[in-house]
């Protein structure tokens, strides 16, 4: 008899948990007089069960914060550089995603924001004097991850700017050059661009340039074209790099945009990195002033320490890109019901994640330990060359694997994972293909060249 009465007594505190408008509509749909005797069957702990998840139901279910840097490495840096961090990070966040899908889709650039970016002053971040801050490159390296975790293209406008055109000079310019542009550029007063890839000359620039210089006196006639030239099409200065036929070797040269003989026409119909703007360049007779000739950049060799360093740049540009998409798919995975259910407790769902975050976890150490040794002198050419092989391929997975958990989902540019499966295909490939940089890894390695 005492067992019938706590029976009862549960099947009373059952009823009592649940919402009789609730019930009214389950009798529409179930055999209730039925459910009520399967419930007077169930022994005492599995009423108490039941209720128990019928409590804990109504509770909604608490989601860990999304974050990529899963070994919290960004928490090792000074705090001054942290907040700089946190700082660019807001940036992107507030006046970049908004936009960036809108930008990207017209292939346009957002020149508003330029001036908005410049008060970050962080441009030519790591560099000493002439207006610039003298941070450390692993900060550098966050910053570049920041900005393509957002927005690989405005990653990649800021990386032209701060590292390649800005990197030129002040590697490989003369005083009178560096106090010239680089406080203007700092502030991004004045805008640069790059100009060393070839419409028939890509990676293999080293050996095969075709764009060439010959000295007349005080001035330099430069003839070839530049193609894929970030930034160009606005911007007031390009640095250049030819071959002279006097001596055969490369010599770089900053080319104003009003100097005659120089013109930049827009590239159109890209598939990645559209709110770039590239730009085929053609220069004819274009007649440069020994003065705006690169003073230090009189071989290859000078034109590769620029290289090396922006190199690992994109290195941390293609874990941005990794960390952006991981995030995105995250956070789609617990607002997408399948079944009744997020699909993020899917089995499934959840070990493809995992194989995300340990491909990205490794990327994030690998160029943080890049930017350590560049702080400490100690980067060479194959320690840049790896990381950028290694991040851009763990990239590609991670955004193939992210655009998969969104389903159809994922190539509707509202949802922003196409943008960035599409981008990352340009990070895998500027600053020197797979290929080429394998065998920058290989000569160090074995020892022996396998270029042709």
């Amino acid at each position: 008899m005492k067992n019938i009465l706590k029976k009862i007594s549960g099947i009373r505190q059952l009823l009592s948990s649940v919402d009789l408008d609730q019930i009214s509509k389950l009798s529409q749909k179930v055999d209730l007089p039925k459910m009520v005797g399967l419930v007077s069957q169930m022994s005492e702990s599995d009423l108490q069960k039941m209720m128990g998840m019928l409590k804990g139901g109504g509770k909604p279910k608490e989601i860990p914060a999304i974050n990529g840097d899963f070994y919290e490495l960004g928490k090792t840096l000074k705090p001054e550089e942290r907040e700089i961090q946190l700082k660019v990070r807001e940036f992107m966040e507030r006046e970049i995603k908004p936009i960036a899908n809108d930008y990207w889709n017209r292939a346009e650039f957002p020149m508003h924001i330029i001036p908005k970016m410049a008060e970050l002053n962080i441009a030519g971040l790591t560099y000493q004097g002439y207006g610039c801050p003298g941070h450390s490159a692993l900060l550098e390296g966050f910053i570049a991850m920041e900005m393509a975790r957002i927005d690989t293209s405005i990653s990649t406008f800021f990386g032209v700017q701060s590292g390649l055109a800005m990197g030129s000079i002040y590697l490989c310019g003369s005083e009178q050059q560096k106090q010239e542009w680089l406080p203007k550029m700092q502030k991004l007063e004045k805008i640069g661009a790059f100009g060393l890839t070839e419409p028939e000359v890509g990676s293999g620039v080293a050996g095969g340039l075709t764009t060439t210089c010959k000295r007349e006196g005080e001035v330099w006639i430069l003839n070839g074209q530049k193609k894929w030239i970030g930034n160009a099409t606005f911007s007031d200065i390009t640095i250049i790099w030819a071959r002279d036929l006097d001596d055969n070797q490369v010599k770089g040269f900053i080319v104003r945009k009003e100097n005659p003989g120089f013109s930049a026409e827009k590239m159109e119909d890209k598939m990645a990195l559209r709110t770039v703007q590239n730009a085929l360049i053609t220069l004819t007779n274009c007649a440069v002033p020994e003065t705006d000739r690169l003073q230090e950049a009189n071989s290859f060799r000078d034109t590769a320490k620029v290289l090396r360093m922006t190199r690992a740049g994109v290195a941390w540009q293609a874990v941005g890109c990794a960390r952006g998409a991981y995030e995105l798919a995250l956070a789609y995975t617990n607002e997408r019901i399948q079944f009744g259910r997020p699909i993020a407790s899917f089995q499934l769902v959840q070990d493809l994640l995992v194989t995300m975050l340990g491909d990205l976890t490794a990327m994030q150490t690998m160029v943080f330990r890049l930017s350590e040794m560049q702080d400490q002198g100690e980067l060479l050419d194959e320690h840049a060359s790896l990381a950028k092989v290694f991040c851009t391929l763990r990239m590609r997975s991670i955004v193939d694997h992210a655009r998969e958990l969104f389903g159809g989902n994922g190539i509707l540019l509202e949802h922003n994972i196409a943008r960035f499966v599409a981008d990352a295909e340009a990070v895998y490939s500027y600053e020197g293909t797979k290929e080429i940089n394998s065998l920058i890894v290989g000569r160090a390695i074995t020892g022996h060249s396998a270029f042709v």
